[in-house]
């Protein structure tokens, strides 16, 4: 994973850099994830995947598939990821650029395990609390898990904070042994 991460961060950077430059971050943000879901489709993943599929006939599907989504410097980014065979690397991409954004917009990404379902006011009042601990405006996914028991996991970034209740008793039994 890291590997892909190591690979991606060129582009996702270049990109970044661009979309500041023409103030478009918001519409390469909506392209590259628009890109990214057209190649998770499984049919569009095995003539991606399929060697025997050209790059020429590729991108054209691709760029027909994406042709009102997609201006020109997003045409050209594809084209430019299919030519050096790094279309895989889209996924990852897209990861780094929103980090790159939420960096610049000032808010950071987490993602939320609980449970149980938060009420309205439980998740406000968690924001609030994660928005200290991180010093950061958030931007938060909130995600139903049953097997954490009871608690929370939450995950922004590198960050991790398991206030899970299957956390608590990995913890205690490795202590146990």
């Amino acid at each position: 994973m890291s590997e892909l991460a190591t690979l991606a961060r060129p582009y996702a950077a270049a990109v970044f850099k661009r979309a500041k430059e023409t103030d478009a971050t918001a519409k390469w943000s909506q392209s590259l994830a628009f890109m990214s879901a057209v190649l998770e489709n499984e049919d569009i993943s095995a003539v991606v995947d399929n060697p025997k599929v050209g790059k020429d006939r590729l991108l054209a599907l691709i760029l027909d598939i994406c042709q009102e989504h997609l201006n020109e410097e997003n045409e050209n980014f594809l084209k430019l990821l299919v030519h050096n065979n790094r279309l895989g690397l889209l996924p990852s991409i897209v990861k780094i650029f929103e980090a790159y954004k939420a960096e610049d917009e000032g808010y950071v990404e987490v993602d939320v395990l609980t449970a149980y379902a938060l009420s309205k006011e439980a998740k406000q009042n968690f924001a609030v609390t994660l928005e200290k601990t991180l010093g950061k405006k958030i931007h938060m996914n909130v995600t139903l898990d049953k097997s954490l028991i009871g608690g929370f996991l939450v995950r922004a970034g590198d960050r991790v904070i398991d206030g899970s209740i299957r956390g608590r008793l990995q913890h205690m039994q490795k202590a146990l042994q």
